[in-house]
């Protein structure tokens, strides 16, 4: 698992039983495959657009229970069916993953918890479902988690999505701590940078902790699964700070020595 998009979930690990492998994986592919249609190549906005309009009408067969165009999405409708996955959560993806093709800024905190809800909180409700999990509080426990992950990923790849034209930070938070878009293009980590990066990855870290309890809520491999993820994410905030937020010249990732300090972690 790295704090990278899909990868900060449960994806057919070790730790998963071997039941859910198979449809964990296709809500993988799915997600993975509908987020490179926003993110990868030189495809023109159109093009990506039209991408993911044909994974939104390979959801309406699914939901019409008539064939998919698209072979693998056979596979996908077994498991939705099987499990009674709400599609909306698939189509709430969609929806993120076609407002990057079209927005790259976001006004306030609130409008980026609007994307997350979208990006990463899906994935997480179906799990649950899958899990047999999916009550109430656990749901908003499993969004707070996939909220926090996916800022976590945000601050951790600053640079690579201005290189993209995407700015996820809040443009109230920038502009309250004086930081400039042509700050970030130049790299610059200076004292107002790491008082602005300290209150994101603070504010991050208390949201993600606010969902932790999820990880003792779910039993046995499952609950180890989850305690994994928020170590996970706990770690590259950690990691953030070691390098006194300067993530444009050290991008923090997780390593094999990361991987032992989290197991123990998550096992006691």
């Amino acid at each position: 698992m790295e704090v990278d998009h899909y990868e900060n979930f449960p994806v057919a690990s070790i730790l998963m039983p071997q039941h859910l492998r198979r449809p964990v994986g296709l809500i993988y592919r799915f997600a993975r495959e509908a987020d490179d249609f926003a993110d990868e190549g030189n495809l023109h906005p159109a093009q990506r657009l039209a991408l993911l309009d044909s994974f939104s009408r390979q959801l309406d067969a699914i939901k019409a229970r008539q064939a998919p165009d698209i072979a693998w999405f056979s596979d996908l409708a077994a498991v939705i069916h099987q499990h009674s996955l709400p599609i909306q959560l698939f189509r709430d993806l969609l929806s993120a993953f076609s407002q990057d093709v079209v927005k790259a800024r976001y006004a306030n905190y609130a409008d980026v918890l609007d994307y997350c809800r979208r990006s990463a909180n899906p994935v997480g409700r179906l799990l649950l479902v899958l899990y047999g999990a999916a009550t109430p509080q656990n749901n908003a426990m499993s969004d707070a988690i996939c909220s926090s992950l996916q800022l976590i990923n945000f601050w951790q790849d600053i640079a690579i999505d201005y290189r993209k034209n995407r700015i996820y930070f809040p443009q109230d938070d920038m502009a309250q701590y004086g930081i400039t878009e042509n700050q970030i293009a130049d790299a610059d980590a200076n004292d107002r940078w790491r008082e602005f990066m300290r209150f994101q990855v603070n504010r991050t870290r208390q949201f993600l902790q606010s969902g932790a309890p999820l990880g003792r809520v779910l039993k046995g491999r499952l609950g180890l699964e989850m305690r994994m993820i928020i170590a996970g994410g706990d770690r590259i905030l950690s990691k953030i700070i070691h390098v006194n937020y300067d993530v444009f010249r050290r991008r923090p990732v997780l390593k094999p020595q990361d991987w032992v300090l989290m197991l123990a972690r998550s096992a006691f």
